[in-house]
Parts: C-alpha cells; structure tokens; sequence
C-alpha cells in the first residue's frame, strides 16, 4: 500500500440545498393545506333551498294557510331569520352559519312533530332532509371556511 494512497475516499464538500428566498413574497396560485377558502357546494344547494322554501312559507302564512292566530306571525319571524341567515351563510359568515343551523335543526323538529301528531309521510321526509342539511352543515370543512 502507498502512503500517498488512503482507505477512505476523499471527501468532497456537497453544496447546500437550493432556497427560493422570495418564495413567501410571491403569490402562487392555490392555498396553503389547512387554509380552505371558498364556499362548498352543498352550502351553496342549502341556502338555495332554504330561501325557496322561506319564501313559500312566508307566502303561505300571509294568505292564511296557517290560521290567523300566532302561528302566522311566527311562521313570518322563523322565515325571516332564516333568509337573514341564509345571505349571512352565503357571505360565509360564522353568525349566518349558525342562524342556518339552528333554522335546520328547528324545521327537523317541526316536521317530526308534525309528522307524530298527524301522520303524513311527507313531513318524515322533509324532517330527514332538514336534519341531513344540519348534519351537514355541522361538519368541520363546513365550519372552518367561515369567517
């Protein structure tokens, strides 16, 4: 073996990794994970959904569907939050979202009530589609894109 030669392999330096210096200064397209921006769809289905139907109750009670006692003028103050809520929801704010959710949760009490004293199917259905619409809405996606 010659002195001049070694065992080991020369060591040879490695550069260091590349760094994009002014990666946080630009504006890339997309966003960051955890930061979802933006209106699901079926928050979009819901609120179309919700201001039909408010519409047609509120429509309902002024031509005396629901009697002339109270039940008229609380049908009119149910509606009425429920469509504040509902552009509040589409503007994606927290305060729009649970006027929303509580106006679902509300309405699915109401249609299995009135399903249990009156037995009519149709308001079974309406019940599960109003407690499927606060199921949804309740969900963590849902809640974190609001602000």
């Amino acid at each position: 073996m010659n002195p001049d030669e070694s065992p080991l392999p020369p060591k040879t330096s490695t550069p260091p990794p590349a760094q994009d210096a002014g990666f946080g200064a630009r504006h890339l397209p997309g966003t960051p994970a955890g930061e979802s921006k933006g209106m699901l769809p079926g928050m979009a289905l819901i609120g179309m959904y919700l201001l039909v139907l408010a519409m047609l109750n509120a429509f309902a009670a002024m031509n005396g569907t629901f009697g002339h006692s109270a039940a008229k003028y609380s049908i009119l103050g149910v509606c009425t939050l429920l469509v504040v809520g509902v552009f509040g929801m589409l503007r994606l704010r927290r305060w729009g979202w649970s006027l929303v959710t509580a106006g679902c949760l509300l309405m699915a009490a109401g249609y299995f009530y009135g399903f249990h004293r009156t037995h009519i199917p149709p308001y079974i259905i309406n019940g599960l589609f109003a407690l499927v619409f606060f199921l949804y809405l309740s969900r963590p996606e849902v809640r974190e894109r609001l602000r």
